[in-house]
């Protein structure tokens, strides 16, 4: 019936949806006029199919994408998937074509000409197979070509991804993506904001298949479809959502509708859910329309707006969500409120506007695990076996073409090395070029081009932070406003940039759009932007005229430096004069413990400004690799007195539960001018000792690395407790474990028990052993002992003794003692794993 509703709505939605385009199109172009119509440039030769796509995509895509990139970049894309959907000769219908294969754009990445090199590529590989068959055909292909590591935010292109044959998810799905739609097959990256178990989040991808979606993990082929590593907790999230570009008319449930895309809402696909009706009323009751309605998930000690909805004339919205609890913000005008709703159990939530308590309590529950896994053979599972690890080796071979020698940095660079190396060979002054390429992040040294080092290098004056202002798109823009009239720039002093800016720049200020970051040429000559991009040009204009000019890190404030006081910062307004902002000091107070000595943010706790707009807005400081968090802590940065700017503070803190539920304090403090504001740091603590959860037999016996019979535990550990970790080596919960285990490296080695990583076999044990040696996980503990779990033998034991739902999703990691208590049992995917072993071993 699933099927027959979703072929049915395709249909009644395909036939009225050109004229809808054509209308969309007509009226974005007459509402900014010659800024748009100056860089569409309709080509000559195209087909009426060619016509329609190009116009399907000028309709909606983001302004960005309109000013940074040709009329013959997107012609060429068109003309090839209009090629790939005739050669495959999948049975696609219009609508699904137009929203998942067509579109270029799949998240934030630089667009690229990868359509058309992965098509030559893929093409003889997924001819003449089923439409589900080619999509596991073609994630085999890019495991070939891509594998997990966790980096920063920013996502890079698809043939930047390949190119250096690494990936986080986002990047790894966005790469998916763009290679299923490449031969044709409808494909959307879709997203957990964040888990609502475990601190992090997660991408994957969806494909289309002869009337139905189905989901795979980018990079990780399986078998079949619908499964992955993720399978369980994605039973366990809150909300999943995917952008579907432009106007979309589809059976989904609609989060929001955008002028770029349409944002709707898979949870359904993937967890049991439940409706609830929210009212956003004033104080004396009456509903309010246009309240912003955020639903927020615990994750990273902060509650992160995952889904954004506008209540109707009626006070009204409503949401489908996992069964467990978010945190609901509406604000309009200022005023705001927030309250828990627990899915499942609440049909309505009424929240009033100007109401919230000064310190809050709150206990977060998430939903409970109800995993479905599809069946695979034990034939189909050796077989897939057999080619992951083929895939690993024809990597592995691309890898070893990088460079070999001493220079750090073109080892970090990996497969851009030959560009760098070029580059250092061009300039005249070593020092320089040195200095600059220190100054990059690890991504920018993997994909940066040879005309952006040349226009930073090029630069007045010393190198300073770089070319980047904070992840956008890097342009060489010093050399474009070089190459203009001095007379059509303003004069170089901060305050002048920013009247120029605000009186020659309409700024889109709907907070729906797509804000894809323009270049500062595409604004320059458009003279249109949305707030961010519009910040990030006149951050690169005043460095382009000599100016010291930045975006906070920490508030993302736009600023410049005094030009009488170099070191201090002045908060540029594009609607009153720069101000030196008044500030205090925020003091928390914390006594350590043996369960948490040294409270880290975005572990523990976070602190938010509250803006005008009435919503927190948090305080960025450097988390380092953004999938692991980790970074600023109390000790360093709170304990004494952190310099802010005074205001409103939103203090949010607690620590996650075994069970993945959170006790939660929220605090409103008032940082004042020039003084010292004292707030308590509160961390919800588990009442009583450690239970024990269970049994496992510390005479079970492992291979360790290097010897030729097994021993048991106990020989290994000696008496006392000890660490079992199960693994899985690369796949990306493993990735975690490891990673988590080295961040906790000076904690774990203090306790100086041991933790046994035991691997499923020889060749998966050669495999951790190698990438331990090339420092992928960063340092581990000196106490880790590496060994094989000979047949899955304890494998099965845990499976057993610990009552697992699942047949021992992999990590399986396991405290215990020589007693055969276990203390603690984590399955599957997991972060913080390290600070959640020393939490508890502290209280043992």
């Amino acid at each position: 019936m699933k099927r027959f509703a979703l072929l049915a709505c395709l249909v009644l939605a395909a036939g009225c949806a050109s004229n809808v385009i054509h209308r969309d199109f007509r009226e974005r172009m007459a509402a900014h006029g010659a800024a748009l119509q100056q860089f569409y440039t309709p080509a000559e030769g195209l087909s009426a199919d060619e016509k329609a796509a190009l116009e399907f995509l000028y309709a909606y895509m983001p302004t960005a994408d309109v000013s940074d990139y040709p009329t013959a970049f997107y012609v060429d894309n068109v003309r090839a998937s209009v090629r790939a959907r005739k050669e495959m000769g999948w049975a696609v219908p219009d609508l699904l074509w137009r929203h998942f294969v067509l579109p270029v754009r799949v998240n934030n990445e630089n667009l690229d000409s990868s359509r058309v090199v992965f098509y030559r590529e893929l093409k003889p590989r997924v001819q003449g197979l089923s439409m589900a068959d080619a999509i596991l055909e073609v994630n085999h292909w890019c495991h070939e070509k891509v594998t997990y590591q966790p980096s920063d935010a920013r996502t890079t292109s698809p043939l930047a991804t390949v190119k250096n044959a690494l990936g986080r998810c986002g990047e790894e799905s966005t790469f998916c993506v763009a290679a299923l739609r490449a031969v044709g097959i409808p494909a959307r990256q879709v997203y957990t904001p964040r888990w609502a178990h475990t601190d992090d989040n997660h991408a994957w991808v969806e494909a289309w298949a002869d009337g139905q979606w189905h989901f795979l993990g980018a990079c990780e082929p399986e078998p079949v479809l619908d499964l992955g590593w993720f399978n369980a907790p994605a039973s366990r999230a809150m909300l999943m959502h995917t952008k579907v570009f432009g106007r979309y008319e589809g059976p989904e449930e609609v989060v929001l509708r955008s002028p770029n895309y349409t944002e709707v809402n898979l949870i359904d696909h993937y967890a049991r859910t439940a409706r609830v009706d929210f009212r956003v009323v004033d104080a004396v009751g009456k509903p309010v329309e246009g309240a912003r309605v955020d639903f927020c998930i615990y994750n990273y000690a902060e509650f992160y707006p995952a889904v954004s909805k506008y209540t109707g004339r009626d006070g009204r919205t409503v949401l489908s969500a996992g069964l467990g609890d978010l945190l609901v913000w509406a604000s309009k005008d200022g005023r705001y409120t927030y309250g828990k709703a627990s899915f499942g159990k609440d049909s309505l939530c009424t929240l009033t506007l100007g109401t919230c308590p000064r310190r809050d309590s709150l206990l977060i529950v998430p939903p409970p695990e109800a995993v479905r896994l599809p069946e695979v053979s034990p034939a189909q599972r050796a077989l897939n076996d057999r080619r992951f690890a083929r895939e690993d080796s024809l990597r592995h071979a691309y890898e070893a073409t990088f460079y070999q020698g001493e220079n750090q940095l073109l080892l970090a660079s990996r497969g851009n090395w030959r560009t760098l190396q070029a580059f250092l060979a061009w300039a005249d002054d070593p020092a320089r070029a040195d200095s600059l390429l220190r100054a990059l992040s690890g991504k920018d040294l993997r994909d940066i081009s040879p005309e952006n080092l040349r226009d930073a290098y090029c630069a007045a004056g010393p190198i300073g932070p770089g070319p980047r202002v904070e992840d956008e798109f890097l342009s060489p823009y010093r050399a474009f406003f070089a190459s203009l009239p001095a007379t059509e720039l303003p004069a170089a002093d901060g305050a002048v940039v920013a009247d120029w800016v605000r009186d020659h720049i309409t700024v889109l200020d709907d907070p729906t759009l797509w804000r894809i970051p323009a270049s500062p040429e595409g604004v320059w000559r458009s003279r249109l932007a949305d707030p961010r991009s519009r910040d990030l040009f006149y951050v690169a204009l005043c460095r382009a005229l000599g100016i010291d000019a930045r975006k906070d890190p920490v508030t993302g404030k736009l600023q410049y430096s005094c030009p009488s006081e170099p070191s201090a910062w002045l908060d540029v307004s594009f609607s009153a004069p720069a101000r030196k902002a008044p500030e205090g000091r925020l003091q928390l107070l914390y006594t350590p413990d043996e369960v948490v000595a040294n409270p880290q943010y975005y572990s523990h706790f976070t602190l938010s400004r509250m803006g005008e707009d009435g919503r927190p807005h948090l305080l960025t400081f450097d988390e380092g690799e953004v999938d692991m968090g980790g970074g600023v802590d109390w000790a360093h940065t709170f304990r004494e007195g952190f310099a802010l700017e005074s205001g409103t503070y939103l203090l949010v803190s607690g620590n996650r539960l075994s069970s993945g539920a959170v006790p939660v304090c929220l605090q409103f403090v008032e940082v004042k001018e020039g003084e010292t504001t004292l707030a308590p740091l509160v961390l919800g603590r588990p009442s009583g000792g450690v239970p024990i959860i269970g049994a496992f037999d510390a005479e079970s016996r492992f291979l360790p690395a290097g010897a030729d019979t097994p021993c048991s535990l106990l020989s290994a550990a000696g008496r006392g407790y000890f660490v079992t970790a199960l693994l899985d080596p690369g796949k990306e919960p493993t990735n975690h474990v490891l990673r988590d285990l080295s961040a906790a490296r000076a904690s774990l080695e203090a306790w100086g028990r041991p933790i046994l990583l035991l691997c499923p076999s020889a060749g998966s044990l050669s495999r951790l052993q190698a990438e331990i040696a090339e420092g992928r996980y960063g340092a581990l503990p000196a106490t880790v002992r590496l060994g094989i779990d000979p047949e899955g033998s304890l494998r099965r034991q845990v499976v057993g003794n610990m009552q697992l739902t699942a047949p021992g999703r992999l990590p399986l990691v396991l405290l215990s003692d020589s007693f055969n208590r276990v203390f603690f049992c984590s399955e599957g995917y997991t972060i913080g794993l390290g600070s959640r072993l020393t939490g508890i071993i502290g209280r043992l």
